[in-house]
């Protein structure tokens, strides 16, 4: 059987690294909550929103023109990107419009995006 180069072949625990590491670990409930997060922009549709949001703020009418989807279809997504605090709204008279909440939102979403462009 071939050997694994990718595996380690000691049996050495590296204390210092590991005591560490486990201190600094976050909660069960902060991955939880960060597993969440990429899940939900896990989504192709709801990436495309973040795109249209991260180049400006935008109404629904206009997202549902950009992504080509029914403004019901559109509406959704951004119901629970809002619920998730990924995005924001605001509204002017009849009109509502949205933006990414946050500079982190706009960091963690352009960071992967160059991460795929950088690859590719």
């Amino acid at each position: 059987m071939a050997k694994n180069e990718f595996s380690c072949d000691c049996n050495i625990i590296h204390e210092k690294a590991v005591k560490e590491v486990i201190q600094n670990m976050p909660s069960e409930n902060t991955f939880n909550h960060l597993a969440d997060l990429y899940k939900l922009i896990g989504d192709t549709t709801r990436c495309k929103i973040l795109f249209a949001l991260d180049q400006q703020e935008m109404c629904v009418c206009d997202l549902a023109n950009v992504l080509n989807r029914t403004k019901s279809s559109v509406s959704h997504q951004l119901a629970v990107l809002r619920r998730s605090g990924v995005v924001k709204c605001r509204k002017s008279g009849k009109e509502v419009y949205y933006c990414l909440d946050d500079d982190h939102i706009e960091k963690l979403f352009e960071i992967g995006l160059e991460h795929i462009n950088h690859k590719n």
